[in-house]
């Protein structure tokens, strides 16, 4: 017995020995996701074969040589094991996300409808413009937009406008899922305008770069300007940089409810060699009250450290500041403003198409620099409008009483951009 023990012992202390892992092989070749390209062509840019064998490296080889051939978006090498007895075998399975294509009919009987890869010209959208407000005239045109020309997440697109705000210009835009910055943005546009406060054309040559990184509901973005600016027979030269910081918490930005928004920014500009800063305060409140209605509240805050340019000055009146009063019936380098409104739906949330009807409260100061703004006096204007929104389309109008300017209409109509 002891005897037997022992053999047991030695026999378990000494090493197993075990044939050498027979290499892996390629046992088998699969593509996935092609529409316009066939199978047959697809191993031939990616030049694997049943048979070859399988080294760590053949999955990225394989994937840079079907990505260099730019016939694809995206490629994805896997590999998977194509025998549970023998794990020597090796299955190679190719997912390829082929560039936009689309369908031609057959020209004759019996033959076969093709699929032609998109061109650049055909890939392209279309987005109309359309805008009015009180003093700003209407703006019209469209946006023409190349989805995806320097991969997923990227858009090249070309705003063109006429009447109150006439504008040309290229922007390119790019998102990532991952890393330190969410969006990048660089554009050059021609823009003018008339602004309302002075009756006359602010013209604009002008190219920007910004970068954003997003949190949730909290977005950080820094931004950098040049621009030419044309005014009054004046000829000026910009160059600013700045940086800001918002969050929105609203799940329906056109009827929010129970949410808040806030922006603050900080931006730099130098003007021919001159440098002034700038600070500007945007917040918002949206309160749900008994059913559907909202009680909404707005505070809004811009400063300069010192003169500003009248084309840079901030302007208070009209729809988006101060109803009852023109459009920039005031303007200074710092610039107060304030709003209480009770909007009231009258449609379900659930309607395509949603009206209602606000009553509101608005008041605001400006003064321009070295005058303080608390020894300004405060303007009011009180009112009531009716409001509509459809999918991308809003509008508003408003009739209200500035408390030292009489009775005047309001409106607002724009489609929302992209």
């Amino acid at each position: 017995m002891i005897a037997a023990w022992l053999v047991t012992a030695v026999a378990l202390a000494m090493p197993v020995q075990t044939p050498d892992a027979a290499p892996e092989v390629v046992a088998s070749v699969q593509v996935h996701g092609n529409n316009a390209t066939p199978d047959a062509e697809v191993l031939a840019i990616a030049g694997v074969a049943v048979g070859d064998p399988f080294t760590p490296a053949l999955l990225d080889d394989t994937r840079e040589r079907l990505l260099a051939s730019r016939r694809f978006e995206g490629v994805t090498v896997l590999k998977r094991y194509a025998s549970i007895a023998d794990p020597s075998r090796i299955s190679i399975v190719i997912l390829v996300d082929e560039r936009p294509v689309r369908v031609e009919a057959a020209r004759t009987p019996g033959e076969p409808p093709r699929l032609v890869r998109r061109g650049w010209l055909r890939n392209l959208m279309v987005l109309p413009i359309l805008s009015a407000e009180d003093g700003y005239g209407v703006t019209y045109g469209a946006r023409l937009a190349d989805v995806d020309p320097l991969g997923r997440g990227s858009r090249l697109s070309f705003p063109l406008t006429w009447g109150g705000s006439k504008q040309a210009g290229a922007e390119l835009e790019r998102t990532f899922r991952t890393g330190p910055i969410t969006r990048v943005q660089v554009g050059a546009a021609l823009d003018r305008t008339r602004n309302p406060a002075f009756e006359l054309d602010d013209s604009r040559r002008r190219t920007w770069a910004r970068a954003e990184r997003a949190f949730g509901p909290l977005r950080a973005g820094g931004q950098m300007e040049w621009a030419r600016v044309s005014f009054d027979g004046a000829l000026d030269h910009l160059r600013s940089a700045g940086a800001d910081v918002t969050i929105d918490t609203r799940v329906d930005p056109a009827l929010p409810r129970n949410a808040v928004f806030a922006r603050a920014s900080w931006t730099r500009t130098t003007i021919d060699g001159e440098a002034v800063d700038r600070r500007s305060l945007d917040a918002r409140g949206y309160l749900g009250l008994v059913g559907q209605t909202v009680l909404v509240g707005r505070a809004a805050f811009d400063d300069a450290s010192g003169p500003l340019p009248p084309y840079l000055q901030t302007l208070l009146g009209g729809w988006s500041s101060l109803r009852g009063y023109r459009a920039g019936a005031f303007v200074g380098d710092t610039v107060v403003s304030g709003s209480l409104e009770w909007r009231v739906p009258l449609t379900s949330p659930l309607h395509v198409a949603r009206t209602g009807v606000s009553v509101f409260v608005d008041a605001g100061a400006a003064c321009p620099d070295g005058q303080r703004i608390v020894d300004q006096p405060a303007h009011v204007g009180v009112g009531a409008g009716v409001w509509a929104t459809a999918t991308v389309l809003r509008l508003g109008v408003s009739v209200a009483r500035g408390i030292d300017a009489g009775t005047r209409v309001n409106f607002e109509i724009g489609v929302l951009g992209f």
